[in-house]
């Protein structure tokens, strides 16, 4: 089991080495976390239900105002220090990690908030390209350090509206709004049901001490601008155009089987998993707030299925995951395990026993190092906070 760094030690870290590399003490410190998503997979692009949490692990910027006109900024994971111009442009000859600050910086430009000059340290324990949603964390993050140092801010929605435009622009990733959304409003003790049509939020209390939330990477990374992300949500809106609606959300399993002689089949079998996964978000919310645990373990591995069969968007690594908590099963403490985020590779989310955790979590690891070669990476987390403020001192 992996243990959190906690969030004060993950600060200490940043601001140390923000002193050492810039020689004076940070003024602002911000943090954004990762999400995991319970259910609700490959949904919010189709303006659909998804059911997220933010997880306790962290991306943190330390900073300080600077002259000029630019960000100088450090990534202590990466150990590279680049300088971003704050003014817009190009951003092609920026190395990826930095594209996502540069598209929050033209994005706040665009609503009349100007940034400006900083220097800055970023740090972070959200897994890289294991679908907990580390570009979010970074750009969320970027957003509140901007917040902050500027004092002028938007509504938490429009500041997650606005990192989702700095992916889509920056990074060339056409996604929805749920990552953004969790790591800004996400609360803890909860989950969050998002409306992705509306952008109604709902909190479903999570917070049944006998119950765990069990993440498990597979430590395959994936990314999402291969193509793959971008030539779903295409087959999704190809589906929405033939069955006459503006999209996947108006559609029913009715009227789907009614027109499939008129679909592709595979356009069919995307329709299929997303009208479901639908259904299923729903009926995951409303059995957590009930307590019927054994109903949400039977929902996770419907949904685990689809994106395996009718969306094809899981992978053998993921699949042997599953089947390997599927295998433990109630009796050993396993409620239910799906693969979550975005698909061919990353992470899988179970829900297990609290009890049960580290046993659960060391047996399926080891299943999958016997069958795989590959080392998994296992944690729990509670649903935490999304962004905050954690030091600002203006004077």
């Amino acid at each position: 089991m992996d243990q959190a760094i906690p969030l004060t030690a993950l600060v200490e870290r940043a601001t140390s080495a923000f002193q050492k590399r810039f020689g004076r003490p940070a003024r602002y410190v911000v943090a954004a976390p990762g999400r995991v998503n319970l259910i609700g997979e490959h949904i919010d692009y189709n303006d659909g239900l998804v059911l997220p949490m933010a997880i306790d692990r962290y991306t943190v910027l330390a900073g300080d105002l600077a002259e000029g006109e630019s960000a100088c900024v450090y990534s202590r994971l990466m150990d590279e220090q680049h300088i971003i111009p704050l003014a817009s442009g190009d951003v092609t000859g920026l190395p990826v990690w930095t594209r996502y600050l540069r598209g929050v910086f033209d994005a706040y430009r665009e609503e009349g908030i100007y940034p400006k000059a900083f220097d800055a340290v970023v740090d972070s324990t959200v897994p890289l390209g294991g679908g907990l949603s580390s570009s979010a964390a970074l750009e969320v993050a970027t957003a509140t350090l901007i917040e902050t140092i500027t004092g002028q801010s938007v509504t938490p929605v429009r500041k997650a509206l606005l990192c989702q435009q700095a992916e889509h622009r920056s990074a060339g990733v056409p996604c929805g709004i749920m990552d953004q959304f969790s790591s800004v409003l996400c609360q803890a003790g909860h989950l969050m049901l998002l409306d992705c049509r509306s952008q109604e939020t709902t909190m479903v209390p999570m917070t049944d001490p006998s119950i765990e939330v069990l993440i498990i990477n597979s430590n395959v990374k994936h990314e999402l601008t291969g193509g793959e992300y971008a030539k779903r949500r295409a087959q999704c809106e190809a589906a929405a155009q033939a069955l006459r609606v503006p999209t996947l959300r108006e559609a029913s399993l009715a009227m789907l089987e009614e027109k499939k002689s008129e679909l592709d089949a595979l356009l069919y079998r995307r329709a299929r998993h997303v009208i479901t996964e639908i259904n299923r978000t729903t009926a995951t919310a409303a059995a957590i707030e009930a307590g019927r645990w054994a109903d949400v373990g039977e929902l996770m591995a419907a949904s685990h299925a689809s994106l395996r069969d009718d969306y094809e968007v899981s992978c053998p690594e993921l699949d042997i995951l599953v089947a390997a908590a599927s295998e433990l099963g109630i009796e050993q403490g396993l409620l239910g395990s799906r693969m979550t985020g975005g698909g061919f590779g990353g992470c899988t989310v179970s829900l297990v026993k609290t009890e049960a955790t580290t046993k659960v979590a060391k047996e399926i690891c080891k299943r999958y190092r016997r069958q795989t070669g590959v080392t998994a990476i296992a944690f729990a987390t509670p649903p935490a906070q999304g962004a905050t403020v954690l030091v600002s001192n203006r004077s």
